[in-house]
């Protein structure tokens, strides 16, 4: 590797890490005393769907931007170091560290050069060259440029295993004061662009044997959390209209790090990015995608921000009295799943293990469930007839006062939440 393109890497790479969209930002542990491996520049690390992960070289084509956007490290206004990738450095870099064993895919962005047409043609150019002429098989995730025309995404999108575009702010009034040249209808428009592709290639293979693959692993979104006054039920209720609408596999979202000095209406440099709450909204997003939880029921009128002390499946049963206790010996499946210290896991193991006999609580200990959570919102073969119920408040000082710390700390997003 030359100096030249060891410069672009280390400039390009850095950039790239504020696109949190690939499952973690890059590592940079260093090869010391003839050890083995070194990760370099730009590695990251994102999950297949059978939950292996796999090594992405995560780069930008280019970090030379038209639009000036005030929350983005690479705007126009700001004085970084530019860099830019030719399409066959880009092919070059990617094969090599895969000969090398450093990465089993690619995780491609970019600043917005010329034009959107432009800068979406030579990424295409860049996995159609990887796909054709170098028999890439690996994980291609490829960001759309906004506004792209639909035939270069089209053509995108056979050769991307995952294809995303960032919603950008959680708000039409905070994309308006913070990136007025931008806006969610291009967005949506792009993304009902790939939906419906989905759609028509699905119908299609009901008749035809062969059907060319297309964004198999399906698109996502971000949104920047933090820079703007947003509450978290604009984010979730923003999240969760795009599930519904345009078929998401995730919405990632990224805590606001304050980079501009230059925007009195930013977050001001030196405060630290909102990492619990960032926290707390994927564990809300967890919940709507797998828990059967609506948006409207983790966040309403009432509570428009999500409680930073405790999880949301928490929050919502100290608000829900009425709901408990749960009888796990009777109750349905996705009632199971909305006690709290129950997860997927071991709400399935429940079901399964009542089908045999009654469920007792030294069961539930051997299941995986965080029985002195559980304990109160649950209702078990062995519990007393006439327990006495204690109080919402009585019920959260005794969870977060008694070792719950293993469930309140920051957590990676990435993690399969048993909550």
């Amino acid at each position: 590797m030359t100096d030249r393109i060891q410069e672009k890497l280390s400039i390009l790479a850095d950039a790239a890490k504020y696109d949190v969209s690939c499952s973690s930002s890059g590592s940079d542990r260093k090869n010391k005393e003839k050890g083995l491996g070194n990760t370099g520049s730009g590695i990251c690390h994102s999950y297949t769907e059978d939950g292996r992960c796999v090594s992405l070289l995560k780069i930008l084509f280019s970090n030379v931007c038209i639009y000036d956007c005030a929350y983005c490290v690479s705007r126009r206004s700001n004085d970084v170091q530019r860099a830019a990738f030719t399409v066959q450095e880009v092919v070059d870099l990617t094969i090599n560290f895969y000969r090398r064993n450093y990465i089993e895919g690619l995780f491609l962005s970019s600043g917005i050069f010329k034009s959107a047409d432009h800068t979406m043609e030579r990424m295409m150019q860049v996995v159609k060259k990887l796909r054709l002429e170098e028999n890439f098989n690996g994980y291609i995730h490829l960001k759309t440029i906004p506004g792209a025309s639909p035939e270069l995404i089209h053509e995108a999108g056979l050769y991307a295993d995952r294809m995303s575009i960032n919603l950008e702010m959680p708000t039409a009034l905070g994309l308006q004061t913070f990136a007025p040249e931008k806006s969610h209808q291009e967005v949506q428009k792009d993304l009902a662009l790939v939906r419906d592709r989905l759609i028509q290639l699905k119908d299609e293979g009901l008749v035809i044997r062969h059907v060319p693959k297309y964004v198999p692993a399906g698109q996502t979104t971000q949104m920047v959390v933090g820079a703007h006054q947003e509450t978290d039920r604009d984010v979730l209720l923003m999240a969760d209209h795009h599930y519904k609408e345009f078929k998401l596999k995730r919405v990632y979202y990224s805590g606001y790090i304050p980079i501009n000095t230059d925007n009195n209406h930013l977050p001001a440099v030196g405060s630290a990015p909102p990492l619990l709450r960032e926290n707390r909204l994927y564990q809300s997003d967890w919940l709507m995608r797998f828990y059967g939880f609506e948006a409207h029921e983790i966040v309403d009128d009432l509570h428009p921000n999500l409680d930073l002390q405790v999880d949301p499946k928490l929050s919502w049963a100290l608000r829900h009295p009425e709901q408990f206790p749960v009888d796990l010996n009777r109750a349905p499946y996705w009632m199971i799943l909305r006690v709290p210290g129950i997860g997927v896991r071991s709400a399935k193991k429940i079901v399964q293990a009542r089908k045999f006999g009654k469920v007792r609580s030294d069961l539930l200990k051997k299941l995986g469930v965080a029985y002195q959570r559980a304990q109160y919102f649950i209702r078990c073969e062995d519990s007393p007839a006439f327990q006495r119920e204690l109080a919402s408040a009585q019920i959260r000082q005794n969870i977060v006062q008694g070792g719950s710390s293993k469930y309140e700390k920051p957590l990676s997003p990435q993690l399969n939440l048993g909550f």
